[in-house]
C-alpha cells in the first residue's frame, strides 16, 4: 500500500510537470485595437443595498469615465433599496423577469438580452459583484489589455476584509492558488487563464454572438474559462488592475461556498472536457492539455498520502508494532501540515493582499487545516444532488 502511495505521488508530480511544460507551447495572435471602447458595466445586486454604494462610487471615480446610464444594476424586486441608491447615481436598473432561475448567470443573461433588445452596442462588458470596489485606475489598466487585442481579461482580486478574522484571511488566499500560483504563469505563456468570481471584461462582439450570457452553471466563471479554452479565445490576467472583494467571515459560509464551487467545477468539466479532448490541437495546445489535467495532480497527491498512511498502519500491524501506529500517524500528519504551511508561506510571499503581519501569520498557521477541509466539502458536493446558490450576507 505504501508503494502504491508513492506511485500516486509520483504520478501526481508527473501530471503537474506535463501541464506546466505544455503551457510553453502556446502561440497566440493579437490584433491591437485603436478606437476608445464603449463600455458597459453589469452588476448582479440582489438585496445588496449595504454595499452597492461603495462600488458605484468607485466606478464614478475612475480615471476612465463611464456614463452613469451604462452602469446596469440587476435586481429582483422594485422595492429593493438598491434601486433607490442606483437612481441617485443615475444608473440603469434592470428588473429580473424570471425568478425561478436563481443563479448569477441567469441574472446576467436577462440583463444582456434586455440591452441587446434595445440595439445597444458596447465594445466591452465589465462584470462585477455588488460588494466589489475598484481602484481609481482599474478601468485604465484593463483597457490597456483591451487595446492589445485580448477578448477576455480579469484583474487582480484583493480583499476588502482580509484582516477581519482568520477565516477571511484564508479565504483570500484561495484566490492566490488560482491567480498567483496559476494564472500568473498562464498569462506569461499566452495560455488561457482561469476566471474566478468577477472583475473581468468580455468583448462586445462575443456577447452579441452569444445573444445573451450562456454561462449559467453553479460556477459560471469556470464555465467561461473552459469555453474560452475550447474556442481558443485570447484571455489575460492583469495584476496592475486591482479590485477588492469581500470574503466570508464564518466557516459555515466557506463550506457552502466551496461545496458550490466543487459541484460546479465537476459539472462544467463534464460538459466541456469531452469537447476539449476531441478538439484538434491549435494555437492554445498548452491550455487544452492543462485543462484536460485539471486538479488531478492534487487528487492523486491526496490519495497517495492516504495510501501511505494506510500502508504504514498495515506494516506496523504485521510487524507486531501496533502501538507504534499511535506515533506514526501523527508524524505523517505533521509532515503534511508542514508541507502545506510552506506552500502557504510561498503564496503569502508572492501575494499583494492587504493583510497585516498578524493576519499573515494566522493564515500561514491555519491555512493547512483549511485546505484539508476541502476533502469533506468535496465529498459533500459529490454526494449532494441539489446544490443551490446561497447568498452570503455582506457587511456595510
Amino acid at each position: 500500500m505504501s508503494i502504491l502511495g508513492l506511485l500516486l505521488l509520483f504520478y501526481a508530480g508527473s501530471l503537474w510537470l506535463r501541464g506546466s511544460a505544455a503551457l510553453k507551447q502556446n502561440k497566440i495572435e493579437l490584433v491591437p485595437r485603436k478606437k476608445a471602447p464603449e463600455i458597459a458595466i453589469l452588476i448582479a445586486a440582489r438585496d445588496e443595498s449595504k454595499v452597492i454604494g461603495g462600488l458605484l462610487k468607485s466606478v464614478r471615480q475612475q480615471t476612465v469615465k463611464v456614463k452613469s446610464e451604462d452602469v446596469y444594476v440587476i435586481v429582483e424586486t422594485p422595492d429593493d433599496p438598491t434601486v433607490e441608491i442606483c437612481k441617485q447615481h443615475g444608473n440603469t436598473v434592470i428588473l429580473r423577469e424570471d425568478l425561478s432561475r436563481q443563479r448569477k448567470g441567469y441574472a446576467l443573461d436577462e440583463a444582456v438580452r434586455q440591452i441587446l433588445a434595445k440595439n445597444r452596442h458596447y465594445d466591452a462588458y465589465f462584470i462585477f459583484d455588488a460588494d466589489n470596489i475598484l481602484t481609481k485606475d482599474y478601468l485604465e489598466q484593463m483597457l490597456k489589455i483591451y487595446d492589445q487585442g485580448y477578448e477576455i481579461a480579469t484583474g487582480y482580486r484583493n480583499s476588502k476584509n482580509g484582516n477581519a478574522n482568520v477565516i477571511a484571511a484564508v479565504s483570500s488566499l484561495t484566490f492566490s492558488m488560482i491567480n498567483v500560483m496559476s494564472n500568473r504563469k498562464r498569462a506569461a505563456h499566452g495560455a488561457n487563464i482561469i476566471f474566478s468570481g468577477t472583475g473581468y471584461y468580455v468583448v462586445g462582439d462575443l456577447i452579441e454572438e452569444w445573444r445573451g450570457w450562456p454561462f449559467v452553471s453553479l460556477t459560471e466563471d469556470y464555465e467561461l474559462s473552459l469555453y474560452a479554452t475550447l474556442h481558443s479565445l485570447t484571455t489575460y490576467y492583469n495584476e496592475e488592475a486591482v479590485f477588492f472583494d469581500e470574503q466570508p467571515t464564518k466557516y459555515s459560509q466557506t463550506v457552502a461556498q466551496r461545496v458550490r464551487w466543487i459541484k460546479g467545477y465537476f459539472s462544467a468539466r463534464k460538459k466541456y472536457i469531452p469537447l476539449i479532448r476531441a478538439k484538434k490541437h491549435g494555437n492554445n495546445y498548452g491550455s487544452l492539455v492543462k485543462e484536460k489535467i485539471g486538479v488531478r495532480p492534487a487528487i492523486y497527491a491526496i490519495l497517495g498520502v492516504v495510501a501511505i498512511m494506510i500502508g504504514t498502519v498495515i506494516e506496523l500491524c504485521i510487524m507486531g508494532k501496533a502501538m507504534d501506529i499511535l506515533a506514526a500517524i501523527p508524524v505523517i500528519l505533521a509532515g503534511v501540515y508542514v508541507i502545506l504551511m510552506l506552500v502557504t508561506v510561498e503564496m503569502v510571499k508572492r501575494e499583494k493582499l492587504d493583510l497585516t503581519m498578524g493576519s499573515k501569520i494566522k493564515a500561514v498557521l491555519f491555512n493547512p487545516l483549511y485546505l484539508v477541509t476541502y476533502i469533506p466539502c468535496a465529498i459533500k458536493a459529490l454526494l449532494k444532488k441539489n446544490v443551490t446558490w446561497k447568498k452570503i450576507e455582506h457587511g456595510d
